[in-house]
């Protein structure tokens, strides 16, 4: 065994989180592959499987706290990484439809092992976020868009937001310090179709402060947008 699977159950049960044997035991095997990956690539710097189990698996999970999915929901996680909070809320809602993006391949190849290994099914999508926004099969067919540790809230605003579907939700995990980055992001989200439906502030155990922002689309992101990188960069949207 690779992590205190009592400390992630318990952990998870305080955000009201139930997480079943088969759920653990995933789990187990997801910080083992992520351990033993991690020696090849950079996926993390994270690598006790304490810091494993409260500052990747409850983070991403503490989601689940706050947004309620509905089954069969269609999920993206953008710029996924070594999977967080993607692959975690799968583990936790097998039935999510989830698609992990990032434009890194060898990190997609870590999270295609992942999936095999633990029996899950998730779609990898090696594109960058600005080109896959465009893309009709993925443009505002989200139910849920989240991301963690990407970017700033407006530029990734401009990122994320054309994946959600009317109705749907844009949901960034971010970090305690958030509120001179909402301030700034507030033009660029209402720009894009969202608006922000509330503001989460909470606390992970040995892992500090987080926001979470709940930004629901009102309206269909203008064809515009997402622009190429270099001008969400150059020119900002404030």
């Amino acid at each position: 065994m690779t992590i205190d699977t009592e400390k992630l159950r318990t952990g998870a049960a305080k955000w009201n989180i139930i997480l079943d044997e088969t759920a653990l035991s995933r789990f187990d095997s997801y910080a083992s592959l992520l351990i033993e990956w991690n020696q090849k690539i950079n996926l993390t710097a994270i690598k006790d499987p304490d810091g494993i189990v409260t500052k990747h698996f409850i983070d991403s999970l503490a989601l689940l706290s706050f947004v309620s999915p509905q089954q069969e929901a269609k999920v993206i996680d953008v710029g996924t990484g070594a999977g967080f909070p993607g692959v975690a809320l799968l583990i936790a809602r097998p039935d999510l439809q989830l698609t992990l993006l990032d434009s890194t391949k060898k990190k997609l190849l870590f999270l295609e092992d992942v999936l095999s290994s633990l029996g899950l099914q998730a779609e990898t999508l090696h594109m960058r976020a600005e080109e896959a926004g465009q893309r009709s099969a993925y443009r505002e067919q989200f139910d849920l868009v989240t991301a963690r540790a990407v970017s700033n809230l407006r530029d990734l605003s401009e990122y994320c937001l054309p994946f959600a579907k009317l109705g749907g939700l844009f949901t960034p995990l971010k970090s305690a310090e958030i509120d001179p980055e909402l301030a700034c992001a507030q033009t660029a989200i209402s720009l894009l179709g969202g608006k922000l439906e509330c503001l989460e502030r909470y606390e992970i155990e040995a892992g500090g402060g987080r926001s979470l922002p709940i930004i629901r689309k009102i309206s269909h992101t203008s064809p515009k947008y997402p622009r190429p990188s270099a001008q969400i960069v150059k020119k900002p949207l404030v």
